[in-house]
């Protein structure tokens, strides 16, 4: 595979792999399951089994996981087309994988500040009238 499709592959391929460890570890509907791993990871009574339940609730962990199960799908290689090439393109869509997830989580976190300063602002002027 030519180099520019490569890394092509490279950014296109971090985006489920951000997709799905954002949503296991930071989404509503996997909250439940998520408590419960965080109480694990906390209270477990071997290593083992905290640092395995500590996978579900951290992103970056996960997304170590979800990019192994995406590699074996796809049989992507970056650089190399062997063995190293594999390697290789773990960790580089682990990393852009996690730049995704950090700047998906810059930008929610601006929209929520955003809008509590529009609801403040709504408030205040809600006084101004009743006053």
């Amino acid at each position: 595979m030519e180099i520019y499709l490569q890394i092509l592959w490279l950014f296109l391929l971090a985006l489920p792999i951000a997709c799905i460890s954002w949503t296991v570890t930071h989404e509503e509907i996997f909250h439940e399951p998520r408590e419960y791993c965080v109480q694990r990871s906390h209270h477990g009574n071997t290593v083992f089994k905290r640092k395995f339940f500590y996978l579900f609730t951290c992103e970056y962990c996960f997304s170590h996981y979800v990019t192994v199960l995406f590699l074996f799908l796809t049989d992507y290689k970056l650089l190399i087309n062997d063995w190293r090439g594999f390697i290789i393109a773990g960790f580089a869509l682990v990393w852009v994988s996690n730049i995704y997830m950090n700047l998906y989580g810059l930008i929610r976190q601006d929209i929520k500040k955003e809008k509590t300063e529009i609801k403040i602002l709504e408030n205040k002027a809600d006084k101004e009238l009743l006053s």
